[in-house]
């Protein structure tokens, strides 16, 4: 981003313009092969459409390097990491997501070390493997897993937190990474680049005193896939008229997950009474996924199966790090 002259806002630009203003970028011991595309967007106009674009060029220079960094408006970051994890089946290269809290033109920016350490996390490997093999997010010195992120703070640097798991790793003097917690593919397992998504996707978040109008305009709507936010460990409201309306959804063919709204913890469906239900009635358990995660993720899965129950087997699953299983 930079600030426009005329109208005082900020205005995406194109790698040349980053060029201009970090210099640094010729000292690193590497080479980059810069792709920018012919309309550069705010990430507030991010579109499943532009996912499948960017998922078909990591497919076409996939073998020619060793990873890749993506700059990325801050605001929807997170779903675009999450929603690359889904569509990169057996990644084995890091794709790392960054960009800035300040324009790259501001003395005070947070854009030049995020981008230099991003592209050092990017090719780094020992004894010739990479190090990181994720869909990640890097921002404030911290590397996140990116279905595991979300930001949370609009005007500071450190933008982006992910309570449910650890950090990959840290800048400082030395990159330090959490090996342990770094996910690996198959090694036999080729990459394979799903560039559908289905976004028919609703969202109800509950709230005291929610009426039967509210949640039956969302549960009937013309949508294969409803993600539920609900309260502490998954719960809702126990009313006839709220199950009743869940149910008739989940009948007619409807996938429902529930995630909850507190950002640290897991849905555990089942624990409370106000959850029992749920679970009775085939309510898809989220676990600890992310808002971000969770919706993405149902659009990934809506484009791979019809049956909802199948859905609902693989909401439930773990399969590319974006929830614990409790």
């Amino acid at each position: 981003m930079v600030s426009d002259p005329k109208t005082k806002t900020l205005v995406p630009i194109n790698f040349e313009q980053i060029m201009e203003n970090v210099p640094e970028l010729e000292r690193l011991n590497c080479r980059i092969k810069v792709h920018s595309f012919e309309d550069i967007i705010d990430s507030s106009n991010m579109s499943p459409a532009i996912w499948s674009r960017l998922a078909g060029l990591i497919q076409k220079n996939y073998d020619e390097v060793d990873g890749f960094v993506i700059l990325h408006g801050s605001d929807t970051m997170s779903y675009s990491a999450s929603a690359l994890s889904f569509m990169l089946e057996n990644l084995a290269k890091p794709v790392i997501f960054t960009g800035s809290q300040l324009p790259i033109s501001a003395i005070r920016t947070d854009a030049k070390e995020n981008l230099m350490t991003a592209i050092e996390l990017a090719k780094a490997k020992k004894n010739d493997k990479v190090r990181v093999p994720e869909v990640c997010i890097y921002f404030d010195y911290k590397l996140f897993r990116g279905n595991r992120s979300f930001k949370y703070n609009s005007s500071k640097f450190e933008a982006f937190r992910s309570p449910n798991y650890p950090v990959l790793a840290e800048s400082g003097v030395h990159l330090r990474f959490s090996i342990n917690d770094i996910r690996h593919p198959n090694e036999d397992g080729e990459l394979i680049v799903h560039k559908e998504l289905v976004n028919d996707v609703a969202v109800l978040k509950l709230y005291p005193g929610i009426s039967p109008k509210v949640v039956e305009t969302i549960v009937n709507s013309d949508v294969r896939g409803i993600v539920m936010e609900t309260f502490g460990a998954g719960n809702t409201t126990t009313d006839d008229w709220f199950i009743n309306l869940l149910k008739g959804a989940i009948d007619s063919g409807k996938v429902i997950v529930d995630i909850s709204q507190c950002k640290v913890g897991t849905v555990e469906l089942g624990r409370y009474e106000t959850s029992k239900q749920l679970k009775d009635i085939g309510v898809a358990n989220g676990y600890d996924m992310t808002f971000e995660a969770a919706i993405t993720k149902t659009m990934f899965l809506l484009s791979q199966f019809n049956d909802p129950k199948e859905i609902v087997k693989w909401i439930e699953t773990d399969i590319r790090g974006e929830l614990t299983v409790s």
